[in-house]
């Protein structure tokens, strides 16, 4: 049975024809991604299917009583009551059984009190109450108190977050509000459009176990590649040639449409040149009277020929990154760093290090101080002590989720992005609008008509356009369609220079990190490897601490019950020293060669600032003058560059000698 049918919807804006004929169904258990790029059109099929938008033509159909459940990307939420408040009176019905059962408790006490009334009659009334008392008892077994908190549990909140007005939540918390709300409704069609959004990776983790366990029908709009993958069962894509539907996740879906391409231009192949055959037989013997019959059956086969259009591609991010300057070898030295707010201390006192073309993702849970350690880097909040040191020819270049929300509303596209870089030429402005799908007309677009999508593109653009060797970036690929993210991670790695960004989507992460930032707790633990073997390493962590924890677990007397596990100081003691002898054994093997390579990264440095000058000299005509000067400045040249050449060799061995010395570590852990 359907839940909802669109039969051959259709639905214009002004002169623009958002989807025509659009057929997709949903049904029990329907686990869908909806996809297509930002614009066209998937927040409104929503709409479409939830009944806030009317279509030009067609039908669209819902079961009698069917919930459909709705969390959009931006909504408005009013204070006043309590997070759990909001949550418990989300689900329809409960006032109104809350009011039948008053009703019926009334009319049965005032029968009862009525001598003269019929004993069937207070048997009935008696049993109307029974019945609603039923209805509130499976109300909340399903719509309980305590499965909305653990669902707030599950999505982030704290203990004691739930007695908390809305009105004090950060919009990202109200957002996760809303979406513990949804799921707490247990709609029959649940629609989520960006969920993971304003997610952290903890969260994201918790989410996506509990959708793997939702047995009824949802519609899934995510960036997040790996994120759909796991959920979806059913692709429901905005082609260019209409709404098609494809059975599978993400990935069969990529297969079928490139398998469905490869089919259309050979057929389109084929006929064109059966096309071609039959005209050169018709003008070849259009003119012989003994081939008139042939020729005529001929044009008249060729007019019945079907016609094959191949799918019209459609536009994608696509940038790749200039080589950047290099820099000297510690980028960023972070010392002692401390942030609070009032009393809430953020960061007491942390010391980091980033290292000339790595590649950092920072994680962890929302509010434990990623975006504020991203923005004390770039400088834009100032932190309380400490010092952050940038190393010498680092220009910086920072993106903030905040920053498409900044732009000159009044502007055009091409004003906001030329005013980053007024030194870069007009047509390289224009090549990196084209690059972020921005040309022609669209260019002179103002800001202020821009969806939330084209307006991030816009920011990114603001920032390549001049983007510097030093990238600091907070969820880059939030706001972005699944096409335009996968493209802007390919295009982050073809960059040359260092790499510092905030992210929850794990593909973007995977993809890019060389290293990791956990932040949690006040402290920023670094992994100095990918998020897969970071992964691997807390889930090994986890498992022993489980195991320490049951062997240390305290029995009653009679040896069966186990209780809480006990620690003493003694074995804090013993974590305290394995984990300094771990230390220990991990600078002896790794020291000696992280000073080998620091060394050699400053030799490179300064024999690359030499060469820098007497290639500034060898351009000079007059130096040509002097044979003497001339004939030294070419010797030092060469003999610099034979020696760039020799340090450069051994860099790059003594590199891979320390990653896997450290590979040889991790394995010791």
């Amino acid at each position: 049975m359907s839940l909802v049918v669109l039969d051959e919807v259709t639905l214009f804006f002004a002169d623009r024809m958002i989807f025509g004929g659009a057929s997709p169904r949903l049904g029990h258990g329907d686990r869908i991604g909806l996809i297509g790029p930002n614009g066209s059109g998937k927040t409104t099929l929503l709409k479409v299917i939830a009944g806030a938008q009317e279509v030009d033509d067609g039908k669209v159909t819902r079961a009698n009583g069917v919930r459909i459940g709705w969390l959009p990307q931006d909504l408005s939420i009013e204070g006043g009551r309590s997070l759990i408040d909001m949550i418990l009176s989300s689900v329809p019905g409960r006032k109104e059984l809350d009011s039948r059962l008053a009703a019926a408790e009334t009319a049965l006490e005032a029968a009862s009190e009525d001598a003269s009334t019929d004993e069937q009659v207070l048997l009935d009334l008696a049993a109307d109450v029974a019945e609603v008392h039923e209805r509130i008892d499976h109300f909340e077994r399903f719509f309980g108190e305590h499965e909305a908190l653990t669902i707030l549990s599950g999505l982030g909140f704290a203990p004691g977050d739930e007695k908390r007005d809305i009105g004090e939540l950060s919009g990202g918390w109200k957002m996760r509000g809303v979406l513990a709300g949804l799921l707490f409704q247990r709609p029959d069609v649940m629609m989520l459009d960006e969920p993971t959004n304003h997610l952290d990776m903890p969260s994201v983790a918790w989410f996506s176990d509990f959708l793997k366990k939702w047995n009824r029908c949802f519609i899934l709009i995510s960036h997040d590649r790996e994120f759909l993958n796991e959920q979806i069962s059913r692709v429901v894509s905005i082609e260019p040639e209409g709404v098609r539907s494809y059975p599978g996740n993400y990935e069969k879906y990529v297969e079928q449409r490139a398998e469905e391409e490869t089919i259309l231009v050979g057929r389109a192949k084929n006929l064109s040149k059966e096309r071609e055959r039959l005209t050169e037989f018709i003008n070849r013997f259009r003119a012989q009277a003994n081939k008139a019959k042939a020729v005529q059956s001929r044009v008249k086969f060729l007019e019945k020929m079907e016609s094959v259009e191949t799918y019209e591609r459609r536009q994608t991010m696509k940038f790749s990154f200039p080589p950047t300057d290099r820099t000297v070898a510690d980028v960023i030295r972070v010392e002692g760093l401390k942030k609070a707010y009032g009393d809430h201390v953020v960061f007491p006192g942390i010391d980091l290090t980033v290292r000339r073309g790595e590649k950092i993702g920072i994680i962890g849970v929302n509010g434990a101080g990623k975006t504020t350690l991203l923005r004390m880097l770039a400088g834009e909040l100032p932190h309380d002590a400490g010092s952050i040191k940038m190393g010498s020819g680092v220009n910086v270049g920072y993106y903030a989720q905040h920053h498409a929300d900044t732009l000159d509303l009044g502007s055009t596209v091409y004003e906001v992005v030329q005013r980053a870089s007024p030194d870069t030429p007009p047509a390289r402005v224009r090549s990196i609008l084209g690059a972020f799908m921005f040309s022609g007309d669209a260019t002179d677009k103002p800001i202020k008509v821009l969806s939330g999508g084209e307006k991030a593109r816009v920011a990114l653009a603001r920032l390549l356009v001049k983007p510097g060797n030093l990238m600091l970036m907070d969820e880059p690929t939030n706001h972005l369609d699944l096409q335009s993210s996968e493209s802007l991670t390919a295009s982050l790695g073809t960059y040359d220079g260092t790499l510092v960004f905030v992210s929850h989507n794990r593909s973007l992460i995977r993809a890019l990190a060389t290293r990791i930032w956990n932040v949690e707790d006040q402290k920023v633990e670094t992994y100095p490897g990918t998020l897969d073997e970071y992964m691997y390493s807390m889930a090994e962590r986890r498992q022993a601490v489980a195991v320490a924890g049951e062997a240390n677990v305290k029995r009653d007397p009679r040896g069966k019950v186990p209780v809480a596990p006990v620690k003493t100081r003694e074995d804090d003691k013993v974590r305290k020293r394995k984990e300094a002898e771990e230390r220990q054994k991990r600078n002896t093997k790794l020291g000696p060669l992280e000073k080998q390579v620091a060394q050699l990264e400053e030799r490179i440095a300064v024999l690359e600032a030499e060469q820098k000058m007497r290639s500034t000299e060898l351009a000079d005509p007059s130096v040509y003058e002097e044979a003497a000067r001339r004939n030294k400045l070419l010797a030092d040249f060469q003999a610099a560059s034979d020696k760039l050449d020799e340090l450069t060799a051994r860099w790059e061995t003594t590199m891979a000698q320390l990653e896997a010395a450290r590979r040889d570590v991790l394995k010791d852990a």
